[in-house]
């Protein structure tokens, strides 16, 4: 007996589960947190961080020497993007 996603699968002979199955059902499991995050990243205030930030690196990587980098900027950009997702992962968790 095998424990598959939280469900038992009894392995018998003539019953046996082939390694392309188990990989077609992994890749039917989504994590709800990547497609909530994608949303909130897409929120003005996240798409005005995230500009900040590319700002940032574009300033920064322009030049020679410099003892810039862009911490804050995207500390900044995590920080709005992770509070929306905070307000609305748990709304689609079981």
């Amino acid at each position: 007996m095998f424990k598959i996603c939280n469900t038992y699968v009894h392995l018998s002979p003539g019953n046996e589960s082939t390694k392309e199955e188990e990989e077609e059902e992994e890749e039917e499991m989504v994590d709800p947190i990547e497609s909530v995050r994608q949303k909130c990243a897409e929120t003005e205030h996240c798409i005005h961080t995230w500009e900040r930030l590319e700002q940032c690196e574009t300033r920064v990587g322009s030049r020679s020497s410099t003892e810039e980098d862009c911490a804050e900027e995207l500390f900044d950009f995590l920080h709005a993007r992770d509070h929306c997702v905070a307000h609305k992962l748990f709304h689609s968790v079981k």
